[in-house]
């Protein structure tokens, strides 16, 4: 299985859904960083499930487990590794998904893929659970770039049809702060109880919705990345389509650009003092794969939740066609808990082209 990633900055995970624990190794750390693990459980509890009736009824923890890697309270620059424990598992709800194929979900790839071998219990590896670690090492990678200036924060763009306001030009420190304290982290929280009507009236349905996040990285100064296939947005894109549910990216006007013609998409420059600014930031700033100063700004599409309890066509590995009610416990919408992850992923891949560019320059 491809359970890591990186090049100056490597991260591993591993676990499943319904095993003992879930976890994850980070090589690469700079010694000596004082590790706040109160930030890093509450980063952990943004995306912890069972907390409101949006979510999933499984109720974890999600406390890490630091294994490796700290001493006395700092990094000591090896290999950081770091468990969560499972603690409410139900592997007998998925006893009959052994042979049935359930829609929208890894199983019949997964069982080509691994023989039959991989662990089915609630998608195994293949699982949302298993962002929890991503969430850990997204956290202190967070806490490195706070240090040099670098501010991550994302907030939900839109749920089925109902949309929120976009991220201004250049967003505050303070406004990221804002929405990382919300449940339902909002530019316009007015939009919320729609939002979470159609949520609940989702689940009632035996339904799901998804949705779309909007993320931003600040701080962040021109000349970080390499053109081609080490740019900022395929750094992020490989990290992003990592996370399970994630089926679409696009940086600043993204698509929409399509539509538009050169000098509606182009970014004029100017100067602000000394430092070289944009008038807009259509380009999600991005050009030529490298960041130019402005904040990157991108959007991820989250698809429903393919676990839905309404009866669907599927087959039986054993043959024939089936028709499947899926039971257990999952989210009607997993675009609130995602936010955290895709911010998680933004702030390791950001670091890790800031090591590789601090590499270049030795």
């Amino acid at each position: 299985m491809s359970g890591s990633w990186g090049n100056n900055l490597k991260i591993a995970i591993f676990g499943e859904s319904h095993g003992p624990a879930i976890g994850i190794t980070m090589s690469g750390l700079p010694s000596g960083l004082a590790l706040d693990m109160e930030m890093v459980n509450r980063e952990m509890q943004r995306r912890a499930p069972g907390q409101n009736d949006l979510s999933t009824p499984r109720k974890e923890a999600d406390v890490p487990q630091i294994l490796s890697g700290i001493y006395q309270g700092k990094t000591t620059g090896t290999p950081l590794c770091a468990i969560i424990e499972n603690q409410s598992t139900r592997a007998s709800d998925y006893e009959a998904l052994k042979d049935l194929m359930r829609p929208g979900h890894g199983d019949y790839p997964g069982t080509v893929r691994y023989q039959g071998f991989q662990d089915p219990r609630g998608g195994g590896h293949f699982s949302g659970r298993i962002t929890a670690p991503l969430v850990f090492a997204g956290a202190v990678c967070k806490q490195i770039l706070a240090e040099r200036g670098i501010r991550v924060g994302a907030h939900i763009q839109s749920i089925g049809t109902i949309k929120d306001l976009s991220f201004e030009l250049e967003p505050t420190a303070e406004t990221l702060e804002a929405l990382a304290a919300s449940d339902l982290p909002l530019l316009d929280p007015d939009r919320g109880p729609a939002m979470a009507q159609a949520v609940l009236h989702a689940k009632t349905d035996c339904d799901s919705l998804g949705g779309t996040i909007e993320c931003v990285v600040i701080g962040v100064e021109p000349g970080v990345g390499e053109p081609f296939f080490d740019s900022v947005e395929s750094t992020l894109s490989h990290l992003l389509f990592s996370i399970p549910g994630i089926k679409g990216v696009e940086f600043g006007a993204g698509f929409a650009s399509a539509a538009g013609t050169g000098s509606q998409c182009n970014d004029l420059y100017y100067y602000e003092g000394t430092r070289v600014k944009t008038h807009t930031n259509r380009c999600g700033g991005v050009t030529g794969g490298i960041t130019n100063g402005m904040p990157i700004l991108f959007r991820v599409a989250v698809r429903p939740t393919a676990s839905i309890s309404k009866p669907q066509e599927t087959i039986a590995l054993s043959g024939g066609s089936r028709t499947l009610t899926i039971t257990g416990r999952h989210d009607p919408c997993i675009v609130p808990r995602a936010v955290p992850v895709v911010e998680a992923a933004a702030a390791i891949g950001i670091l890790d082209l800031l090591k590789e560019r601090e590499a270049c320059r030795i």
